[in-house]
């Protein structure tokens, strides 16, 4: 099957391709050009779906300039071949030779990958990508990006970059840039370094009719050799843009630019905030039930003490017995709900959550 999707040079520089997204900086990655054969590339080109609003929905439920269509089998015929590959062995063996990350995971339900839509005004903010599956567990490993634009120009925006620290200033930062042209390829690490985004597109006004594709594949592992602290996506707003001097004059233009930049930085932090409500909430939660399963605990502790006769004493050694089968239970399922949040959720706000499953360990 392999033989049959990407191109020859592809699978015959594995070697090669190993060498470098070893050695690149500043994290693992490696660029691909020409990565599948042509055909198979144009086919995903002309079946490529339409931009749709329900599927440009926001992380603030607002309607988008980016659609993403994680139904991959669903497209077209090309799409299910695309998509027989990422999970057949034969690729998985590839992407593990390339990457030296053994015993890769598939994801069937493309959580956050399929294709993307990009449309002029679109950008993405410097990020690490969340470190767990939501709903597999499984630990997010590797990005693989298929671009697929026939037509680009570095100067409408829209590159992807690969950062050392976005929070440095820009002068300091290490970003190696990468146009999203048609057939090429990019596969790189995700960690708590792996630090990427694009900045945004203009396009001009005679090309307002094109967007920015590329399909993605997202691959897990069920461990990590290295320790990761899990966290969900993490953004960092970009610096002011380098025009910006001391002394210069705004125009209106700039004013809007720069409250713009604002608004974004507020919603961040608002939906930070909302996340920590909510977090408070359950852990209060969690807490309350603590302090119930303590106290049926205490009580059946006291009413086995007061038991006397022999019918008193079996009847009370089975209620125990029952308490303590569900107050496992009751533990246990708390402690998946405290796993969960802390593999959706930032590993500094999960602080309190980590603390309570110290306490819960002690019990």
């Amino acid at each position: 099957m392999i033989a049959n999707i990407l191109n020859k040079n592809s699978i015959e520089q594995q070697d090669k391709l190993r060498q470098r997204f070893l050695s690149n900086k500043p994290f693992k990655h490696v660029v691909i050009n020409d990565f599948l054969k042509t055909g198979i590339a144009e086919k995903m080109l002309l079946d490529f779906p339409q931009f749709e609003d329900k599927l440009a929905m926001n992380e603030n439920g607002e309607v988008g300039r980016k659609a993403v269509h994680e139904k991959v089998s669903g497209i077209s015929p090309v799409y299910q071949q695309i998509d027989c590959l990422a999970k057949s062995e034969e690729f998985l063996h590839w992407v593990e030779h390339v990457t030296g990350i053994d015993n890769l995971i598939y994801d069937p339900y493309y959580f956050g990958g399929g294709t993307h839509n990009n449309l002029s005004g679109q950008d993405l903010d410097p990020h690490v990508d969340f470190t767990h599956h939501p709903m597999t567990g499984h630990h997010r490993r590797l990005n693989l990006i298929v671009y697929l634009n026939k037509e680009w120009d570095r100067k409408w925006g829209g590159n992807i970059e690969f950062h050392k620290n976005p929070r440095l200033q820009p002068e300091q930062d290490e970003i190696i840039s990468v146009e999203p042209m048609f057939n090429r390829a990019v596969i790189f690490e995700t960690n708590n370094i792996s630090w990427h985004g694009f900045p945004r597109i203009e396009l001009p006004e005679d090309k307002k009719n094109l967007s920015r594709k590329s399909f993605a594949l997202y691959y897990y592992t069920n461990e990590r050799d290295l320790p990761i602290k899990p966290h969900s996506t993490i953004y960092v707003e970009r610096h002011l843009p380098e025009k910006y001097k001391v002394g210069m004059q705004l125009k209106e233009e700039n004013l809007q630019e720069i409250k713009t930049l604002l608004a974004r930085r507020d919603q961040h932090l608002e939906r930070l905030y909302n996340n920590i409500t909510h977090l408070m909430t359950e852990i209060r939660d969690l807490k309350w039930s603590l302090g119930q399963a303590y106290m049926k605990n205490k009580s059946s502790e006291e009413q086995s003490v007061e038991s006397t006769d022999e019918v008193n004493k079996h009847q009370a050694e089975t209620n125990i017995n029952t308490e303590v089968a569900f107050l496992i239970c009751e533990q246990q399922e708390l402690h998946k709900r405290i796993k969960a949040y802390e593999n959706s959720t930032s590993w500094k706000i999960t602080a309190p959550l980590r603390k309570l499953k110290r306490l819960l360990k002690k019990n």
